[in-house]
């Protein structure tokens, strides 16, 4: 994966320490990735998108092989959405980009809409892939999302019970539910980043900081601010929003221009149908910005 791609750290003024890799020329793209995955799940979409763009694949803090600053492991709020925007923005700022186009899927989506929120001098089009915002996920909780992404409520709790109770089976708590999804290559990048007990913990401490910062950032935006450039929503029809009926409705409370589709797969978009999120992706960069 990503053969000759160049990979680099930048120490963020916060003091975090985030892992990029880099190819292609011309306008620049960042890509963030989900949970629990690493910048290795674009390994299907970055080669394309490198060939007219500077693309730019980050581990979130505290993720992969980026390192998240001291102290932050006893502060939930430390992986709250709108640091680690502003780490993104410092890694972009560092490698020479102001101004900077953003995909994210699942976490790192939630990362890019609060980098779109925060900074819109900075972004010029943005993607979001199988995500609604997080505070209308939570306003809108019922008994089918809490079985169906009981992983929310579950990693959020305080204190260590999570990261003990996965300890005793990592593989089958993240890849449950994955056969034929990731590649090999893919597994065993992710497999070696969470067999690494900060790297769980730094996911807890994401959930946690979901549950209470970063909803609060979301509604004291709510009806204040909106995302000013032009929008890309995906979603897979076999996911978490395929029985949402108004995922664009949702959107473009948020981001006026929104717009997007649904596609016929589950939740990992860019691994399970790359050609379509690639293309989809290649025509919101061509959008005037």
């Amino acid at each position: 994966m990503f053969d000759g791609w160049a990979s680099t750290d930048v120490t963020t003024p916060a003091g975090a320490r985030i892992r990029v890799r880099t190819a292609g020329s011309g306008p620049p793209v960042l890509l963030l990735h989900g949970y629990p995955q690493t910048s290795a799940m674009w390994h299907r979409v970055a080669p394309g998108l490198a060939e007219d763009h500077t693309v730019v694949a980050a581990d979130l803090r505290g993720y992969g092989d980026s390192i998240a600053p001291p102290g932050a492991a006893h502060d939930p709020a430390a992986f709250g959405k709108r640091a680690m925007a502003a780490d993104q923005l410092a890694v972009m700022a560092a490698l020479g980009f102001a101004r900077f186009a953003v995909v994210g899927h699942d976490r790192g989506a939630r990362c890019a809409y609060r980098l779109a929120l925060d900074h819109p001098e900075a972004v010029t089009a943005l993607a979001v892939l199988d995500i609604l915002p997080t505070a209308d996920v939570f306003a809108s909780v019922d008994a089918a999302f809490a079985r169906s992404a009981w992983h929310w409520f579950f990693l959020a709790q305080p204190g260590d019970l999570p990261e003990r109770l996965i300890a005793a089976d990592p593989d089958a708590f993240f890849l449950r539910g994955t056969d034929g999804v990731f590649t090999d290559e893919a597994r065993a990048a992710y497999r070696a980043a969470y067999r690494r007990p900060e790297v769980v913990h730094a996911m807890c401490q994401d959930y946690r900081a979901g549950a209470t910062v970063d909803v609060a950032d979301d509604e004291a935006d709510r009806g204040r601010r909106q995302v000013a450039c032009p929008t890309l929503v995906l979603w897979g029809r076999r996911g978490p929003l395929g029985r949402v009926p108004d995922v664009l409705d949702v959107w473009r409370r948020w981001a006026p221009q929104a717009a997007g589709e649904q596609l016929d797969c589950g939740h990992y978009l860019p691994e399970e149908r790359p050609a379509e999120t690639l293309a989809a992706v290649r025509d919101l960069l061509r959008s005037p910005a």
